[in-house]
């Protein structure tokens, strides 16, 4: 029996959180609302990434399309299904009763509901990202569901809930981590399944306890000391690990998941400092949501004191290391210089768009709030020498249309886990004070 095609109806933001989604529904036939093209229309210009997904879309559209984009719609290729536009259609007397404004959103849930009623034959589902426009077409009982192309499947097999801790360890081979700096070959270190990519370990027997990393190149399990990285010191057994990774040559990319006050930022910047010699540049940025959702330019000021607010969390942690030091010392004076000479810039991850980023230490802050597309165009960009660090919480999500599943750090962290070059430690421990560590877990 032939499997029923589906007809879904594409919302704005699926296209500009990916406008390569219509690719994405297999033999299925794709729907978009002539409201859709409308409001792409207002998202062409601009430098955020939108802006780009909206005439990338456009320019996607324009290359394929044929006098029955409008009818009976177009291929989108081998064992895809057809791609068309629905024009404007009246609300219906139970749109008209639920929803009287005539804005984008109605609009679209009008044309998904005129599918709905007069295309018996095949079952018609709205794509949003947004909840409440899902919320909206349930209602009127047609089926809702959001982008689920690029979402996290596992969420707990990614983020876990802590590192790896093997209680009654051989003492023996605990004894012997410390004595030797060779390491422990995977075949005798006494695991069931093999290990996977640059997996940290906590081993503890009644004696004593030491901590450990797998090298997926050489194979071994060695120990991790505590480091020091301009001054800072781990506190705990994740942010050690954090370091290492931050510190280890043959680990390119790293990802630093955890709550607010676990350190991520900080380890960062403070190791991205450590080895500033190994780098011509190090770059501290961060996305500023707000971008998407309010125009920064109705703000007081230049530019510099526009995007002042949204940096100033960056700036924090460079004045908590700075402090560290005597403001006569060497390590104190390095940072000021490095900040006049511009080799450490803290910046809006949107002025770092053609720049160069080769032999750059880059430190990206709040990647929960990029979409997967975002991450991938900034790793695509890293140069010969370069080493990248997305940071984030994924339970502190500020854009609208991004969740724990589906922002691009949980995504990072599922793809990446396992290369050679990859390491991600999720930090649960607070370090910022007993007071923060409290709120964090019960407010």
């Amino acid at each position: 029996m032939a499997k029923l095609k589906k007809v879904f109806v594409l919302d704005t933001n699926v296209i500009l959180h990916d406008f390569n989604s219509i690719y994405n529904f297999e033999e299925n036939d794709v729907v978009i609302p002539i409201t859709v093209l409308e409001e792409l229309d207002k998202f062409k210009k601009g430098n955020d990434q939108i802006n780009y997904h909206a005439r990338e879309f456009s320019r996607e559209l324009d290359r394929i399309s044929g006098d029955l984009l409008f009818t009976a719609g177009v291929p989108l290729g081998k064992n895809l299904g057809k791609l068309s536009v629905e024009t404007g259609k009246e609300f219906s007397p139970q749109m008209k009763s639920s929803f009287q404004e005539n804005i984008p959103d109605h609009r679209i849930l009008a044309i998904a509901e005129y599918l709905h009623n007069h295309r018996s034959k095949k079952k018609v589902i709205l794509i949003t990202k947004d909840i409440n426009l899902r919320m909206k077409a349930k209602s009127l009982g047609i089926p809702a569901e959001d982008y689920k192309n690029d979402q996290v499947k596992d969420l707990d097999d990614v983020i876990s809930l802590g590192i790896t801790t093997l209680e009654d360890f051989n003492d023996e081979k605990i004894t012997f981590l410390y004595k030797s700096n060779e390491g422990i070959p995977e075949k005798e270190f006494g695991l069931e399944k093999p290990i996977k990519g640059h997996e940290y370990f906590i081993l503890k027997n009644n004696s004593s306890s030491a901590l450990a990393h797998f090298d997926p190149v050489e194979k071994i399990v060695s120990r991790v000391e505590k480091p020091n990285a301009y001054g800072i010191y781990p506190r705990n057994a994740e942010q050690t690990f954090s370091m290492h990774a931050l510190m280890d040559p043959k680990i390119s990319l790293v990802a630093l998941t955890g709550r607010a006050g676990t350190g991520k930022t900080l380890l960062a910047l403070a190791t991205a400092l450590q080895q500033i010699d190994m780098y011509d540049q190090i770059f501290l940025a961060r996305p500023i949501v707000a971008l998407a959702n309010k125009d920064l330019g109705y703000l007081p000021g230049d530019a510099k004191e526009k995007i002042g607010p949204y940096m100033q969390p960056l700036f924090d942690n460079l004045s908590v290391i700075k402090h560290k030091f005597n403001v006569h010392s060497k390590e104190y004076l390095k940072i000021d210089e490095l900040l006049k000479e511009e080799r450490l810039q803290i910046t809006p991850l949107a002025y770092i768009r053609g720049r160069s980023l080769s032999n750059t230490f880059f430190i990206v802050d709040e990647a929960q709030n990029l979409t997967p597309h975002e991450i991938k165009t900034i790793i695509t960009r890293a140069g010969e020498g370069t080493k990248m660090i997305f940071t984030g919480d994924i339970e502190q999500i500020d854009s609208p249309y991004l969740d724990k599943k589906s922002n691009g750090l949980a995504y990072l962290s599922d793809r990446m886990q396992g290369q050679d070059i990859f390491a991600h430690v999720n930090l649960i421990k607070g370090e910022r004070s007993h007071l923060a560590e409290l709120a964090s877990h019960l407010l």
